[in-house]
């Protein structure tokens, strides 16, 4: 089952998670670090789960096998930046990653059973166009996951170590 979507909004990223505990406390208090996370995360399973539904019937279903997820961030564009024509990088945070473990986290048991499911991950963060609002656009598809693509090696060091 491929399947594709779009969530609009701006994207949460996935906080640390602190534990604390108190003293007679049996077991740990755990507390995520950004609070928005959840209703983020609440988004994206909803748009997946519509997604789903507008599947013919016999396509619908949990992915049992690995699958690649590919993630296009679109973050809300800067003031200084809204000039049409100007391309620029989004180098601000949040942190790709941390966006990324939001969506993974929240497709649990909606697009797969678990996110270690996930063996491939095609990543983008952009901002977005000038008329166009903030949202990422997702696709989990199964895969093989069995032969890795091609890593060219790194570059020979660009500065030699002095041996004096």
């Amino acid at each position: 089952m491929t399947l594709t979507f779009t969530v609009y909004g701006v994207a949460e990223p996935k906080g640390n998670m602190r534990a604390f505990q108190g003293k007679g406390m049996k077991f740990p208090i755990v507390t995520e670090g950004n609070k928005s996370t959840k209703s983020w995360s609440q988004l994206v399973a909803q748009a997946a789960n519509t997604a789903i539904h507008a599947l013919p019937a016999g396509e619908r279903g949990v992915n049992d096998g690995p699958v690649r997820l590919t993630a296009s961030f679109h973050m809300p564009r800067p003031a200084q930046y809204r000039k049409r024509g100007l391309p620029v990088a989004c180098l601000t945070r949040p942190d790709l990653d941390k966006l990324m473990r939001a969506v993974g986290d929240a497709l649990e048991a909606v697009a797969y059973h678990d996110d270690k499911q996930i063996v491939e991950m095609v990543l983008g963060k952009f901002y977005a166009a000038v008329d166009d609002a903030p949202h990422v656009d997702v696709r989990v598809e199964p895969t093989a996951g069995i032969v890795p693509r091609p890593v060219p090696p790194a570059p020979l060091p660009l500065f030699e170590e002095s041996g004096a």
